[in-house]
């Protein structure tokens, strides 16, 4: 197996478990470039670790495994003790009679970085990968996926558009979430075909709803909304510059809530909208797309969470609830609460925390990857 060789002083953050490797630690590469497992080690050539590699990029290797070689190898039964051991955990968290949609595997934090495995409907699996060597073990967990009981499979890699569909899915695909439903869109929709790691926030907001007005800016297939709802609010508004996403929050709030009359979906710029807005709205939920794609946008990023937030905290009611998210990584938690803090201040606002928000436990954090931890959230009382 090709060898990576690491500097001897920047050996700290790979014995401390830290699964990534960037490349001004790397002293010698494999020789060979098309190389895509490689085994990590120190100068002197003792073997520490062994990851994926990526010859191209500034983040080099991404670790799956840290210690010798195991006796069995990196074969089926390696990959498949991981996938069962992510499965355990899963087992234990939702009420599957309430909820068939969950994150079965979460890259790093299950020990495979890159492969993000979501299930929809109980049966469906939708994956998305992002090394070389993904698409050379994809034969192999896809018969693990079948011995796990999935009947169709969708698989989209890197940054491409679209997928394919390995085992097809017959018919529309609807995925329930505490007892609601939700359209799931592998194909064209956001992340793995939709927002799973907002399901505990969106209980959250369900319980704050009763009797408000609701708005729900950047709602997408309008999963905030359908909770608003089914809280008991008394008007709610969706607010979107998608108008597919548009169309898809309509469907969602209708297929629960046939009968529920005062949902308006608006096809608009949210900054524009926020800006604009009436003053009468009792609860805001902003949950706008990562603004941090990188470390070099990070102050553009923090602008456009000040601006958004800034605007809600002007515009809502005394007394409202003020629910704002940031799925950037590169946006820390400390720092979205600073963006917070200047948006109320600049609002003229007196306003208190109510809960910390983040991702729920089928998205877990990793003690030595604390970029897993890339949801954050807080539910503001505004006075």
């Amino acid at each position: 197996m090709e060898k990576l060789i690491i500097r001897n002083d920047k050996l700290r953050p790979l014995r401390q478990r830290h699964p990534w490797i960037f490349a001004g630690a790397v002293k010698k590469r494999p020789d060979h470039p098309q190389t895509s497992i490689a085994e990590v080690c120190d100068e002197q050539g003792n073997s520490l670790a062994y990851g994926f590699y990526s010859h191209s990029d500034q983040l080099v290797c991404k670790l799956f495994h840290f210690g010798a070689f195991p006796t069995s190898g990196f074969g089926k039964t390696f990959w498949k003790n991981k996938l069962l051991e992510a499965k355990k955990l899963r087992d234990s968290l939702p009420d599957f009679e309430q909820t068939d949609t969950y994150r079965l595997c979460h890259a790093e934090a299950d020990g495979i970085p890159g492969l993000v495995a979501d299930v929809y409907g109980g049966s469906c699996l939708s994956i998305q990968t992002t090394a070389a060597a993904h698409l050379e073990l994809l034969p192999l967990w896809h018969e693990i996926f079948a011995e796990m009981g999935f009947t169709s499979l969708f698989h989209r890699h890197g940054k491409e558009t679209g997928g394919q569909w390995i085992w097809p899915h017959s018919g529309p695909l609807l995925c329930r979430e505490n007892g609601l439903l939700f359209p799931a869109d592998p194909e064209s929709g956001q992340k793995t075909g939709f927002f799973i790691d907002q399901r505990d926030n969106r209980s959250i907001i369900r319980r704050f709803s009763t009797g408000k007005k609701v708005l729900n800016a950047f709602s997408y297939s309008g999963g905030f909304s359908v909770y608003a709802i089914a809280g008991g609010a008394r008007e709610v508004v969706s607010v979107d510059i998608s108008a597919d996403a548009c169309r898809l929050a309509e469907a969602s709030v209708k297929g629960n809530f046939p009968r529920f009359q005062q949902h308006t979906c608006i096809t608009a710029d949210c900054f524009e909208y926020l800006r604009q807005m009436p003053q009468d709205f009792d609860l805001i939920v902003l949950d706008p797309p990562a603004f941090a794609k990188n470390r070099t946008s990070v102050d553009k990023a923090a602008r456009g969470y000040k601006e958004i937030n800034l605007q809600a905290l002007r515009k809502i009611k005394s007394g409202g609830i003020l629910a704002s998210f940031s799925c950037s990584q590169h946006i820390s938690r400390d720092l979205f609460q600073k963006i917070l803090f200047a948006a109320a201040l600049d609002a003229g606002r007196e306003v208190n925390i109510l809960q910390v928000l983040g991702q729920p436990a089928d998205h877990p954090v990793s003690l030595f990857h604390p970029e897993g931890d890339y949801l954050k959230g807080l539910l503001l009382y505004v006075v």
